[in-house]
């Protein structure tokens, strides 16, 4: 038996058809003929056939949803769902050329998207740190949101990071003013930041008296700042 949490809005119209004869008559948590969901049964049990017709046109495979209970839909699981649903569609019906493999090795911040990356940025704009093979090539406004090839290959709409500080601003947790301050998720917890050796940056940010001046990179382009605004729009966790 499986258990899914049902709100009353939920009418699953296109699949009533296949889900009908496998509901049960009484207590069903689906209307077995307008899809309605019921309100007395908020958080429903299912059968295993239930379960499998609904999730087979899920955007989540059935193995990640039979896993939710282990708390798998993370942000990792999450993020790559979304991106391999649009590099089956990059994928689809063509024959890779340069052009669509530079695409989607550039999920991975690797090719000729990094490439262009290191013509922009030199280090790591909360670290300083310069060595390449620490640094991750990071998009700004993120791979999956980009409407074109020409957005994800381009070196403005990325920055190098060292893992930690990629980890933070890939989720939100961290973000750029256009004239390169440095802006932090309130939803940030102030120990993990020190722990992961951002003392300057958590100092600052939360107003200990003892903080030094605003963490302040350099100034961003005017085409890297409209990516950031995609950012502080769609990922920052304000």
């Amino acid at each position: 038996m499986y258990w899914t949490p049902l709100a009353p809005s939920v009418r699953p119209k296109a699949i009533i058809g296949e889900l009908s004869p496998l509901l049960p008559v009484r207590y069903s948590p689906i209307h077995r003929i307008s899809g309605s969901g019921n309100q007395k049964a908020y958080l429903a049990g299912v059968s295993p056939d239930v379960f499998h017709t609904i999730v087979a046109g899920a955007a989540f495979n059935g193995d990640a949803l039979v896993r939710g209970g282990a708390n798998s839909l993370t942000f990792e699981v999450v993020n790559e769902v979304l991106e391999d649903a649009v590099e089956r569609r990059i994928r689809e019906g063509i024959q890779l050329e340069d052009t669509e493999k530079d695409v989607i090795l550039a999920r991975r911040g690797q090719g000729k998207f990094r490439t262009n990356v290191e013509a922009v940025e030199r280090s790591c704009r909360l670290t300083g740190v310069t060595t390449p093979s620490l640094l991750i090539a990071s998009h700004i406004k993120p791979w999956r949101l980009c409407v074109s090839a020409q957005e994800r290959l381009d070196g403005m709409n990325g920055l190098l990071l060292t893992p930690d500080a990629d980890h933070l601003f890939d989720r939100g947790f961290i973000s750029f003013e256009d004239g390169g301050e440095v802006l932090v998720s309130p939803r940030v917890d102030k120990t993990d930041l020190q722990r992961l050796g951002f003392d300057q940056l958590m100092m600052q940010s939360f107003g200990f008296s003892e903080a030094p001046a605003v963490w302040r990179t350099a100034a961003f382009t005017p085409p890297q700042q409209g990516y950031l605004a995609h950012h502080l729009t769609d990922v920052f966790v304000a």
